[in-house]
């Protein structure tokens, strides 16, 4: 950030004008804004967000039942890439053909997706399901749902500061063309007498 660097305008100097002392105000306030607005963003943002995935969680736990499912055949299709989500990230998965009871006491039967190295008919394995038996994702875990929430939090103070930044810049670029202006109508005065001997220049 270059907010800093225009604090040296308040320095007392015969060629400083009254733009420099503007910029070095426009910084401050700039700084000032980045250090208060910027951490008041990120945490409420961080807070919002913390309690919508934490109620989420908690929605998640309520309507998503781990059963465990049996192997009735394995399916004839190539083993799966490791799980991304496990903790190892090194779980086998198969393609199988599996039955399993929902917690509505309705028996399912489907193609799904195991952890296990090689299944064979009868091997167990836990699935999650919504009340009516369909398999669906593993429930959100609340330290998950709070991280997520804490990176909401610091990509919200980024955009922040990002957009005090931007503004700080905006402010600046239209003064130096305010300047470049004041110049070339000074210097349209100034031009065709320029370097002439006896014209007071």
């Amino acid at each position: 950030m270059r907010s800093i660097s225009g604090l040296w305008r308040w320095r007392r100097n015969p060629l400083r004008r009254t733009t420099d002392l503007v910029e070095a105000w426009v910084a401050l306030a700039a700084l000032s804004l980045i250090l208060v607005v910027a951490p008041w963003a990120g945490f409420l943002v961080g807070g919002l967000a913390q309690d919508a995935l934490q109620k989420s969680v908690r929605e998640q736990r309520a309507s998503r039942h781990l059963v465990t499912a049996t192997v009735l055949r394995k399916l004839d299709a190539p083993r799966l890439d490791t799980d991304p989500e496990s903790a190892t990230g090194r779980s086998a998965r198969s393609r199988v053909m599996a039955g399993w009871t929902a917690p509505d006491g309705t028996v399912h039967r489907a193609p799904l997706t195991a952890h296990l190295e090689a299944p064979r008919p009868g091997d167990r394995f836990t699935i999650w399901t919504d009340r009516k038996g369909l398999p669906v994702p593993r429930p959100l875990d609340s330290a998950t749902a709070s991280t997520h929430a804490v990176l909401a939090g610091f990509g919200a103070a980024l955009i922040a500061a990002g957009l005090v930044e931007g503004g700080r810049r905006l402010v600046l670029w239209r003064m130096v063309l305010r300047r470049y202006v004041r110049w070339d109508q000074a210097w349209d005065k100034a031009g065709p007498d320029w370097g002439r001997t006896g014209t007071g220049s």
